[in-house]
This record gives C-alpha cells, sequence and structure tokens, in this order.
C-alpha cells in the first residue's frame, strides 16, 4: 500500500507544488490537504487548486483520523497544531516552515524523542550541497577572507533574512568557530559603516517573483570566491520534500537533516 500523505498550507504556493508533483509522482496516498479554517479555498478539490484536476480530497480544515507523514509548509501559527497531531497519531513529520519561534523550535526538537522528523529551511538537493560545501570552504580559508550573504526572493516573502540563509551561517560558524548568532551583522546603513572584522554580513532582497537566490561571497585583497544557488522555480524545493516524506517512512524517532536523506556529509 503507498503511504497515506497529508499536506498542510495546501493552498499556498509550495503547497500547490507539492500537490502537483505528489499527484504526478504517484508515490502517495494523498488523504488530506490542510489549510486554515476560513480560508477562501476551503472545500474545492485540491487536485483543482493545484492545477491537476479533481482527486476527491477536497481542501479543509481538521486533520484525518490516522496518516502516515506529513508535510508542513504552512505558516508558524499553524505549526503547533501540526505537531500535536503527529504526537498523537505517531506521523512522520516533514517541516518546512520558516520563521518558527524558538519555543516552537524547541517543540519540534522534543517531539523528535517520539516521531520521526526531517526538518530543513531548504529541501532542494543542490542547496543542501551549498549547506554542507560553505562551511568547508570558510574554514578552508581562514579569517583573512571577509563573508557576506545575499539572499534574494519574491515580494511576498514575510520573513527576512530567510531560512536558509540563516543556515548558511550557522554552518559557517560552527566550521570555524564564529558566535552565532552574535557575529552577523544585517545589512548596512549610515556614514560609518566600516565592515567589522569576525562579522558575517546578510542582505535581503524581496522582490518580483524571485524563486529564491542564495550566494555566499568570500572576498580578500586581491581575490573573490563566490558560491551560488538559483532556484528556477519551487519544484526544486517540492520535490526534496517528497523525497524526505519517502525517506522517513519507517525511520526510527528522531530528528533528521536533509543531508542525511539525501547521504550528503
Amino acid at each position: 500500500m503507498k503511504p497515506e500523505l497529508i499536506i498542510t498550507g495546501a493552498a499556498g504556493r509550495m503547497g500547490k507544488r507539492i500537490l502537483s508533483l505528489a499527484i504526478e509522482a504517484g508515490q502517495f496516498n494523498i488523504i488530506a490537504a490542510i489549510e486554515r479554517v476560513g480560508h477562501p479555498d476551503i472545500g474545492k478539490d485540491a487536485g483543482s487548486l493545484a492545477g491537476t484536476g479533481p482527486i476527491g480530497v477536497k481542501l479543509g480544515g481538521s486533520y484525518p483520523p490516522n496518516a502516515d507523514v506529513i508535510i508542513d509548509f504552512s505558516q508558524p501559527e499553524a505549526v503547533d497544531k501540526t505537531i500535536d497531531y503527529c504526537l498523537e497519531k505517531g506521523a512522520a513529520l516533514v517541516s518546512g516552515t520558516t520563521g518558527l519561534s524558538d519555543e516552537q523550535k524547541a517543540k519540534i526538537e522534543a517531539a523528535s524523542e517520539k516521531i520521526a522528523i526531517v526538518q530543513a529551511t531548504n529541501m532542494s538537493v543542490g542547496m543542501n550541497v551549498l549547506f554542507a560545501f560553505a562551511g568547508k570552504v570558510a574554514s578552508m580559508l581562514g579569517d583573512d577572507y571577509d563573508i557576506e550573504i545575499i539572499e534574494q526572493h519574491h515580494r511576498f516573502k514575510k520573513d527576512a533574512p530567510s531560512g536558509s540563509a540563516l543556515t548558511l551561517a550557522e554552518n559557517i560558524c560552527k566550521a570555524t568557530g564564529k558566535d552565532y548568532p552574535g557575529c552577523l551583522s544585517y545589512g548596512r546603513e549610515g556614514k560609518d559603516s566600516l565592515r567589522q572584522g569576525g562579522t558575517i554580513g546578510i542582505h535581503a532582497v524581496r522582490a518580483g517573483d524571485i524563486a529564491g537566490i542564495h550566494s555566499v561571497i568570500f572576498s580578500t585583497l586581491g581575490e573573490t570566491i563566490t558560491l551560488n544557488h538559483t532556484a528556477h522555480s519551487r519544484d526544486g524545493f517540492a520535490r526534496g520534500a517528497l523525497r524526505a516524506a519517502k525517506w522517513l517512512i519507517g525511520k526510527k524517532p528522531g530528528m533528521y537533516s536533509m543531508a542525511d536523506c539525501l547521504g550528503i556529509s
């Protein structure tokens, strides 16, 4: 039998792409598509909303009796309800919602003692390769190289900087012994804004319909190295989330990363 899948935030930009690609792949039995109560599309066929045609599953605000795995790309205010459901039903969780509070992060960490969870700020294969390499490059180059992270997203993205930019910074700090998040410098302004040694600059761009561009600049006197990842669409994130959901089935309780799922060390 196919694993039973629930998608939360199913009427959002990411949710629709996950639905569409899940339907296309045919590897899951999609049993529910969840949105906030009062959403204007509640009651409509989820497949039609995703652009694939009717699938007999209506967008709803409540959870079914059981599920094998949930993919959550909702809003922070909806995450607690999803975690509670997973704990009650023993469902695995793929968590891709960003902008979570420290309390919510702690709740997910605690939940991983009872259920299998993949949590990632970015689930594309390419981006996770960048996560792995950014720290390694920083450690090889050393303190003579200034580090700047620039992230670009569409005008509708609420949180800044992106979760992926923060993950890049955190991985660099782990690899170099820098204080995270104490060493981060969020943009610059004013007449006296000279770069401070040992800091990592983070800059957020919000424009148009940019799916996601992340650049890490390592620069010293005489040369610059730039690592860059460009998402052409949301499909890379969606395919990664579905890959993680399939990988999680049958896994023991624990907090797993996309690096675990993809076998990236």
